[in-house]
């Protein structure tokens, strides 16, 4: 059998940290790389760094995410999530090798109250989320041994995410008003890890959504960050339309997880769990 080397791309990010960590933890021959490495723009540099390292499995984390700002940076936006993410999988297409593409759950318009399933259409209502969907689409071109995995609400140790942005607001006020009208699952970096690296060991390719079990409101969230932190703040809920953003965030981002149990993978544990987890986890440190 031939040994596993896995290169993983943003590896300095919230997802590609954790990833590229469990990783080494399990004496898998891994290579994380980032901007400083090879510039995704450039089609050539892009595929001759890959080729070069002759990886088995590429995870592909690497992504523009600000989802504010790249209504207004839709030319960077775009290259990066659909031009990079085709660079990149032409390259697994050229090393016969399997790709691990992370998705969102932006792809969906966020209308109703039912969990998505990996079948629905994608119908994104803003421009992060219409790149994310067509770099998907990049994929399913290139090559049939594929992996795309939609995620929602991402937290992790390294990089930013609303429970620091939580947790920071803490420390200075004694009230914050939360939306309590858009509702899906974090996702806890540590744990997609986990996932993903069944993934590096199975052919059962597609399309799958992979959060922490359970649904809440950024609300619900909220109230439990502060819960597990022991710190006393009067969250109060409110609209969306009381946050005015420059890009539209779908009211409902649940996501049916049941693809993953159907191809025997595991589903993750629940958010609460996670959570509670991870905070004890950052302020441990």
């Amino acid at each position: 059998m031939k040994k596993m080397k896995v290169l993983v791309t943003g590896y300095n990010g919230q997802l590609g940290y954790d990833v590229i960590k469990l990783l080494k933890e399990k004496n898998i021959d891994c290579i994380g790389v980032d901007k400083d490495d090879f510039d995704l723009l450039n089609e050539t540099e892009t595929k001759t760094f890959i080729i070069n390292q002759e990886p088995n499995v590429i995870i592909h984390c690497a992504a523009y995410t600000n989802v504010d700002k790249a209504e207004d940076e839709k030319r960077l936006c775009y290259n990066i999530n659909v031009n990079g993410t085709k660079y990149v999988a032409e390259a697994a297409k050229i090393l016969k090798c399997k790709i691990i593409y992370i998705s969102t759950d932006y792809i969906f318009s966020g209308d109703g109250d039912k969990p998505f399933n990996v079948t629905d259409k994608a119908k994104p209502i803003n421009y992060y989320g219409k790149t994310k969907y067509l770099g998907e689409l990049e994929v399913k071109n290139a090559t049939d041994s594929y992996f795309i995995v939609r995620v929602s609400w991402v937290f992790g140790i390294n990089g930013h995410n609303f429970v620091k942005t939580m947790l920071r607001l803490g420390n200075t006020k004694d009230n914050i008003n939360v939306v309590d009208d858009q509702i899906g699952s974090p996702t806890y970096t540590v744990d997609l890890a986990k996932l993903l690296l069944e993934m590096l060991y199975s052919d059962k390719y597609g399309i799958y959504h992979a959060t922490n079990e359970g649904f809440c409101s950024w609300y619900d969230f909220a109230v439990k960050i502060f819960e597990y932190s022991r710190k006393n703040i009067d969250v109060k809920k409110v609209d969306s339309s009381a946050f005015k953003t420059i890009a539209s965030r779908p009211l409902n981002s649940r996501l049916s997880k049941s693809s993953l149990q159907e191809n025997g993978f595991c589903r993750l544990r629940k958010w609460e769990d996670a959570l509670k987890e991870y905070i004890e986890t950052i302020t441990d440190n």
